[in-house]
């Protein structure tokens, strides 16, 4: 009975990760660029009684199946899953989003560099093209104080109306980062993603080349959660955690008959 019961309540545990990472995901429904998380479990360790192909010492035979009992479920990973998410027009010449593969490169206070999918963009007092959080971009890219506009093409190119000119003059051209496993990201919050060992080294390159994807100005990415889809999980999840529960309470209520017997 000890061993349903811990096995029952190792899969409570698992099923209150799932609620927990769905409850992150549907609190970020509106956050810029995210990227919803998925949890994955896996079976834990077996106790075998009896192998699979074992000799049968009766029969001298080979039995076709064995005997192993599992002790329950543990968590294998929590995932982000890196699906496109809808574009929504703002009219913020400011707003940048990307349409396929790829992040934006962040500069952070300490010098590290942080990958993000958010292109909410702001002019900081030195003129650069910074996240709400004051982070530069890493293109290192400076909007003159008299620019009366600001054009980012679909590869990247920023330029700016200036007064008294005719044309545009250049000033920068935002560069991507593209990963071979961005699964394996650390993220850190406030929208920022670190390289890791497992998403292997940024592969910097412009939009539109190398399977980066391309800019779209005036739009964000809205996040890539679906609530019905994390509704309908939730309740799955709620379901599997009674009948977990109504394990633990079975095997309890067994192991009080057994008790009872001797009186």
């Amino acid at each position: 009975m000890d061993r349903a019961m811990w096995t029952a309540a190792s899969g409570m545990k698992a099923q209150q990760t799932r609620v927990d990472v769905i409850s992150n995901n549907l609190s970020n429904v509106n956050t810029t660029g995210f990227k919803e998380s998925r949890a994955d479990f896996q079976d834990q360790m077996y106790q075998t009684q009896r192998l699979p192909g074992a000799t049968s010492s009766a029969a001298g035979t080979q039995v076709p199946t064995g005997s192993q009992i599992g002790l329950g479920v543990s968590t294998a990973s929590v995932s982000p899953l890196f699906e496109q998410g809808n574009l929504e027009s703002t009219g913020n010449n400011l707003d940048v989003a990307i349409e396929g593969r790829g992040f934006f490169q962040i500069q952070t206070p300490g010098g590290e560099t942080a990958y993000t999918r958010a292109g909410t963009l702001e002019i900081d007092d030195q003129g650069r093209l910074v996240t709400p959080d004051g982070n530069p971009l890493l293109s290192g890219i400076t909007i003159p104080p008299d620019a009366t506009s600001v054009n980012i093409s679909q590869d990247g190119t920023v330029d700016v109306q200036q007064p008294g000119t005719t044309g545009t003059t250049t000033v920068g051209q935002i560069q991507l980062a593209t990963f071979t496993n961005p699964a394996g990201l650390e993220a850190r919050g406030s929208n920022l993603f670190m390289e890791t060992g497992a998403s292997g080294p940024a592969q910097q390159g412009l939009p539109g080349a190398n399977g980066a994807g391309t800019l779209q100005q005036g739009y964000l990415e809205n996040s890539n959660v679906s609530v019905v889809n994390e509704m309908t999980s939730m309740i799955a999840a709620q379901r599997a955690y009674e009948v977990n529960s109504k394990a633990i309470s079975t095997a309890d209520e067994m192991l009080q008959m057994a008790n009872n017997l001797k009186r």
